[in-house]
């Protein structure tokens, strides 16, 4: 007979799987269903061919996630219904390494298992999808040192951390998930640090930004912010993708402000200033800071729940796991805990896009808004980003605001010489 809490899990799996194949079916018929007119406020800069494509471009996107989404839910059963980590940690025991050693081992083959099971689709996402529609620039050999790369970063930096964590469990008694909570915090920020000047150069190159126009007129835009940087950079996104993208990374002094080459590619000056400004939007209204303060508590509400659990021989019975272990825990939480938790995500995105919204009122009064326009319409075209999504899809899924929302929102912002 099924344990209660098993009959929780599968009915929250099926309740979560149900509502997004319901939210995938109505984005694909909203996109479908528009896919053969260009939305007015677009038809005169965006061609109808280059509108389909972008309907094409995401329907592929849907049916691979459907597919890819469909193998994840069979794999979350393997593993815990189906006995894949119960097997794993007979395996994993059996090898008498000790306590921490053994659950360390546990925990890095479940996800060097789960990574290598997840490979062929990566290599589909790269070199069909992406490659039909003119958007991969990788090779063979970049994917595969990518993931070396990876491989090596999550083993050099997160096998200390699980070590750490597993220790605190074994040695700290009922309040172990406080010290490993205050340890997951300190890593984040390191590694926020760490990112722009050690991790991210690892994978791409950064060379400083060598229009001295453009340069001139952006440190002018900074210096008005009061934003200060270690400096302009361009990455060479383009090695492996035609994607455009800006952002800015680290805190304190290791900030930096870092333009994708493709980006710079499809954007004039004046348009490269406004997608400037709304990023240093983000900057003024504390949007990052707001942010991690609000991933510190929620991991610490987390932690905190696995203390609880820690306890629960019901939890670990219940997804198919014997007996209990520190090392088991953290694996069946972070596999179940999307599951119930997949309610937050309309709240999240409706926070991200206040904050979009908030950045974009500052990039029309810091630049001009139809020059934000102006570029946002050129980066849906150049990243075939459907100008039609499903309105309830985009609201629990999106962390922008959809195109035609978003351009209106600015156009009643309007710039400051209006």
């Amino acid at each position: 007979m099924l344990q209660t809490f098993t009959l929780v899990f599968i009915a929250a799996v099926a309740i979560h799987s149900l509502i997004e194949f319901w939210l995938s079916a109505r984005h694909k018929n909203h996109i479908t269903s528009h896919r053969d007119t260009v939305p007015a406020r677009f038809s005169a800069h965006v061609s109808l061919a280059a509108h389909q494509k972008a309907a094409n471009y995401t329907l592929s996107k849907l049916s691979f996630e459907k597919w890819s989404g469909l193998f994840s839910l069979m794999l979350l059963m393997a593993w815990t219904l189906g006995g894949g980590l119960q097997w794993l940690d007979s395996a994993t025991q059996a090898l008498a390494l000790g306590s921490l050693l053994n659950g360390l081992t546990f925990i890095i083959g479940f996800s060097m298992i789960s990574s290598l099971l997840e490979l062929p689709f990566s290599w589909y996402q790269t070199f069909d999808l992406e490659e039909r529609f003119g958007f991969n620039k990788s090779t063979t050999r970049i994917w595969i040192m990518d993931i070396l790369k990876n491989t090596l970063v999550m083993l050099i930096l997160g096998a200390p951390l699980l070590a750490l964590i597993l220790w605190f469990m074994q040695s700290s008694g009922n309040l172990w998930w406080l010290w490993a909570w205050l340890s997951w915090t300190t890593f984040m920020l390191l590694m926020m640090w760490l990112y722009p000047t050690v991790i991210a150069p690892l994978f791409n190159k950064f060379k400083p930004l060598k229009d001295d126009a453009l340069k001139a007129r952006i440190e002018n835009l900074l210096k008005r912010c009061g934003f200060e940087s270690q400096g302009l950079f361009v990455m060479d996104g383009s090695r492996r993708s035609a994607h455009g993208n800006a952002y800015f990374t680290g805190f304190g002094k290791s900030k930096r402000i870092v333009f994708f080459d493709t980006l710079l590619k499809q954007l004039n000056a004046n348009e490269t200033e406004a997608v400037l400004a709304h990023e240093l939007g983000h900057f003024k209204h504390g949007h990052v800071r707001k942010r991690l303060l609000l991933m510190i508590c929620t991991t610490f509400v987390g932690f905190a729940t696995l203390g609880w659990l820690s306890g629960q021989t019901w939890f670990y019975q219940g997804l198919g796991v014997e007996h209990a272990s520190h090392h088991a825990l953290l694996v069946l939480f972070m596999l179940v805990l999307p599951h119930f938790l997949f309610w937050l995500s309309p709240l999240s995105s409706l926070l991200s896009r206040k904050h979009e919204f908030e950045a974009d009122t500052y990039a029309s009064q810091q630049s001009n808004a139809d020059d934000l326009i102006s570029a946002l319409v050129k980066m849906y075209e150049d990243n075939a980003s459907t100008l039609t999504p499903d309105p309830l899809f985009s609201a629990w899924h999106d962390s922008h605001p959809p195109a035609a929302i978003r351009i209106a929102h600015l156009e009643q912002t309007g710039s400051p010489d209006r």
